[in-house]
């Protein structure tokens, strides 16, 4: 019960870590704001969401596995897929971002130069797409807790 207890704990802190992140990324990849330091903290706050993203999976398959419900119970329900799936497109999503922002650390630091404002635009709209697509996997959560999909 105890082990049960933390491992939710743990699994709902990473995902409001993620998703917190991924709003300052979208919140910092606006051409009028972005200057060297922003180029920054977006490599920065792109770490963290990567990490997030990698403690929530984690969590969420220990879950599956410690969990009192069992593996039987959650990999047998497809509500547990549609929320891998999604889990797993915002991940592949991520990536282009993530070598934008490395990519714009990287010229910043060598010339000093900021990116063109269709990059950030490029970049902006995928962390988008990313955030909009994450609040969709509590909604898939809600219902497999509840026992929809068996």
């Amino acid at each position: 019960m105890t082990l049960e207890a933390i491992l939710a704990y743990a699994h709902i802190l990473a995902i409001l870590t993620l998703v917190v992140f991924l709003a300052s990324e979208a919140a910092l990849c606006r051409g009028e704001w972005l200057n060297a330091q922003v180029v920054e903290r977006l490599a920065k706050v792109d770490a963290i969401v990567g990490v997030a993203s990698i403690v929530v999976l984690a969590t969420g398959v220990l879950r599956t596995w410690l969990g009192a419900k069992g593996m039987g119970w959650y990999w047998t329900n497809p509500l547990l897929h549609v929320k891998l799936t999604l889990f797993v497109i915002v991940g592949l999503l991520s990536i282009k971002p993530t070598l934008m922002f490395i990519r714009w650390r990287r010229e910043l630091r060598a010339t000093g130069g900021l990116p063109a404002p269709e990059q950030i635009k490029l970049a902006r709209r995928f962390v988008m797409v990313e955030a909009h697509l994450v609040a969709l996997i509590p909604l898939a959560a809600v219902f497999l807790a509840r026992g929809f999909g068996k």
